[in-house]
């Protein structure tokens, strides 16, 4: 313990002022700048003395009737080694929670129509079942995450999805594996929820970023299932696949210890002690100055509750946002659906002479993954990297608004390109860029989300939108695959048509979040109220 307070009496303690509204949210245009400014710097702090006779650095007693609230300690705190432990840690979580056990869909299907002789429908069920758990349980996670805890529930989701993980590679018969396959489903759709305690814990600067940054694990995570299916799938199996890609959750679930539960949390919750020793050590970590004065205790609101998704502040911003996550989630895995079927015939002006000849042949025929198909997995993976880079470039510069709906934009002329009878080397440019897009324009919505709900909701905000972007993940393998069956001009016209109407829809979204502090509280005035009080500093 005095090793501890040596410790912090080296940090100088700062009294700041805030010069931002960090509640504005209505204006597209306002940037809401938030800053900090150092008024002057102790090197030499004054003890102060407790009842038991002990001393404690004078910053513990809050001398002064400065105020501030977490999103000033954040800001003032900075960006340091505490988020880079937690960039990592989220980062692991992304990869070996979500990109592998969806990676393994990809991998697990043609194995299984061969080796138990599954009709087309019972493979399409074990892709769909997956979808099924996740979308029923987004919502749950975020009403867990906000009435109990980020950690919590992100603890429980990743414990969940790893026991139900292991347990898929004992299934003995196809109804077994149904089951369990829906149960993992049903965990990953807590993964979302280490994005809302990420943002949290990340000041206004770098939030944007280090967000976008968690897409470049998703990428490694697939490359990694890949990777490890080659060196398992030929000689071990597909059991011990699952087995194996369900291990790196443990890391995960041993490194969840060492987070903290998220200030934001605490302090909606009351635990304002708590929340200010959390703030304290990231100060520590990250050597970085403490704000002087008394952490202010934002009001007390009910958490979790859907009824807060669609007050007049945010009933729009909610229902445009549910349009976007479907058409994203609708868009990318209809255009991996897609992918393969196009590489087969081609082109497009050919998939459907393609398609009599299959119709000609045996329907129990079946073919294993060759070096050759993982490898095809491997380049359609890294073409997500460039869509990283470029929406991480642009996302702080035009918006995230803007941002999103250029991505819609991009993907659906793609798309239209594609009913020209190009060669294949223009295919996959088209294909490639379409992905890049997509899925960067997915990441600026993850990046959108967090930021515009305010701490109470946002949890449950992240949830119902991860939920309505699994249902159009249901549905797009009907569009995708089946109807491509009857005309795959009509196909590619709907996936052009959605992503237009998504790309209205995010201009006209009412909040733009660029610039912008994360909100503690839904109550505009309480935030205003809160600014006042924060700008007062005494002399």
């Amino acid at each position: 313990m005095e090793e501890d307070l040596f410790q912090l009496r080296q940090l100088p303690v700062v009294k700041f002022r805030r010069t931002g509204e960090s509640s504005r949210s209505d204006e597209d245009g306002a940037s809401g700048e938030h800053e900090v400014q150092i008024e002057g710097v102790r090197t030499e702090l004054e003890p102060v003395e407790l009842e038991d006779g002990a001393a404690v650095p004078k910053e513990f007693a809050n001398p002064t009737d400065d105020t501030f609230m977490v999103e000033d300690a954040v800001e003032a705190i900075g960006f340091g080694k505490f988020q880079w432990k937690l960039s990592v840690i989220t980062g692991l979580a992304w990869a070996s929670n979500y990109a592998m056990e969806m990676m393994i869909l990809s991998i697990l299907a043609p194995q299984l129509h061969c080796e138990w002789r599954l009709p087309s429908w019972q493979v399409a069920l074990l892709t769909s079942v997956v979808f099924v758990g996740m979308m029923s349980s987004s919502t749950l996670w975020g009403n867990i995450s906000d009435q109990y805890g980020r950690k919590t529930g992100l603890k429980i989701s990743v414990l969940w999805t790893l026991y139900y993980g292991i347990l898929s590679g004992f299934a003995p018969v196809y109804s077994w594996i149904l089951v369990l396959r829906g149960l993992v489903g049903f965990g990953i759709g807590g993964v979302p929820q280490s994005v809302t305690l990420y943002a949290e814990f990340l000041p206004m600067k770098a939030r944007a970023k280090c967000i976008l940054l968690i897409e470049v694990f998703w990428a490694v995570g697939t490359v990694f299932e890949v990777l490890l299916a080659v060196l398992v799938m030929p000689t071990l199996g597909w059991r011990w696949l699952l087995v194996l890609s369900a291990l790196p959750l443990l890391l995960f679930a041993g490194l969840c210890f060492w987070l903290p539960e998220s200030a934001r949390y605490d302090v909606l919750s009351g635990n304002q002690d708590k929340a200010l020793a959390t703030l304290k050590r990231i100060a520590l970590e990250n050597g970085a100055p403490m704000p002087l004065g008394k952490l202010v205790i934002s009001r007390q609101e009910d958490r979790g509750k859907m009824r807060d998704l669609f007050t007049p502040h945010f009933r729009w911003t909610t229902l445009l946002l549910w349009f976007i996550w479907f058409s994203n989630a609708f868009s990318y895995y209809g255009l991996v659906l897609l992918t393969t079927e196009l590489f087969q015939a081609g082109d497009v002006c050919s998939i459907s002479s393609r398609r009599q000849e299959v119709k000609a042949k045996c329907s129990l025929t079946c073919e294993y993954l060759t070096e050759e198909d993982y490898t095809d997995l491997l380049w359609t993976t890294l073409s997500e990297f460039p869509g990283v880079l470029v929406t991480l470039w642009i996302i702080d510069r035009i918006g995230r608004k803007k941002t999103m709906a250029l991505s819609f934009l991009v993907f659906s002329f793609c798309s239209l390109l594609l009913f020209l009878c190009v060669g294949r080397n223009v295919l996959t440019v088209l294909l490639f860029i379409a992905r890049a897009f997509i899925s960067g324009g997915f990441q600026a919505a993850y990046v959108y989300t967090p930021e515009v709900y305010p701490t109470a909701t946002r949890a449950l905000g992240l949830g119902t939108c991860s939920g309505m972007a699994r249902v159009g993940a249901l549905i797009t393998p009907f569009i995708a695959q089946v109807m491509l069956e009857s005309s795959v001009y009509l196909t590619l016209v709907v996936y052009s048509g959605c992503c237009l109407l998504a790309a209205l829809a995010s201009c006209f979204l009412p909040i733009e979040t660029k610039g912008r502090g994360l909100q503690e509280s839904s109550h505009k005035e309480w935030g205003q109220e809160m600014v006042g009080r924060g700008s007062h500093s005494p002399g």
